[in-house]
């Protein structure tokens, strides 16, 4: 489903090179529950970045959905982004918007028929266990919940993989707690999830495959 071979990013500031990640080599298989950690700034937003093709590369290739990104044409980017939900640390809730009104906002974008939509958010907001604040602004919603709506409107597509970047970086405990346990719920039911997080007691509270990065390389890959 995803494979890096050999990639490295550098960035350029001004006439200094930063290297993002190092010869990182990879593979995630459809299903899997996959944790991404390392400290801030080891490079899990970069390589997060790379598979749904918002940036590119300066080596190496990468391959999601059999699409080779590096090579992928301008009118297949969007095929690409399509079949992945991204879900950020911020929120990214549109202030003005119900919660219904920002999850279904993917749906209308993307022509879904108009009878379609309200199933499938409720279904969406059901699988996170926010239905009753369907009506509320993001301004009336607890840290947790502005996260959950997040990954309603992430999931709200029915994407086959899932992609989430420090989703918890902001919350206490019990909130974590929620947002672990929908992601969970989400990989249960099919999803591939890739959870990126410098809280590396998160990845042995999941037990799951866990890849390590350190300064751009990818040091341990355990379970």
């Amino acid at each position: 489903m995803i494979e890096l071979h050999r990639v490295s990013k550098v960035y350029s500031v001004g006439p200094v090179k930063v290297p993002a990640l190092s010869d990182v080599s990879l593979r995630i298989n459809k299903g899997e529950f996959v944790v991404l950690t390392g400290a801030s700034g080891a490079g899990k937003t970069t390589l997060l970045r790379l598979l749904y093709r918002d940036d590119l590369p300066s080596d190496g290739d990468i391959e999601v959905f059999g699409y080779e990104l590096g090579r992928l044409k301008h009118r297949d980017v969007a095929a690409l982004r399509r079949s992945i939900g991204v879900v950020f640390q911020d929120a990214k809730l549109l202030p003005v918007r119900t919660v219904y009104e920002n999850v279904a906002f993917v749906l209308r974008v993307l022509g879904t028929p108009k009878r379609e939509i309200t199933q499938r958010v409720f279904d969406a907001l059901r699988v996170v266990g926010l239905s009753s604040r369907a009506q509320a602004y993001p301004a009336q919603l607890s840290q947790g919940e502005a996260q959950r709506a997040s990954l309603a409107r992430a999931i709200v597509r029915k994407p086959p993989l899932l992609l989430a970047d420090e989703p918890t970086g902001n919350l206490d405990e019990a909130m974590e707690d929620e947002i672990l346990g929908v992601l969970r719920d989400i990989w249960a039911g099919g999803t591939t999830v890739v959870l990126a997080t410098h809280q590396a007691y998160l990845a042995r509270a999941l037990r799951r495959r866990t890849l390590t990065l350190q300064s751009g390389r990818l040091v341990k890959d355990e379970g």
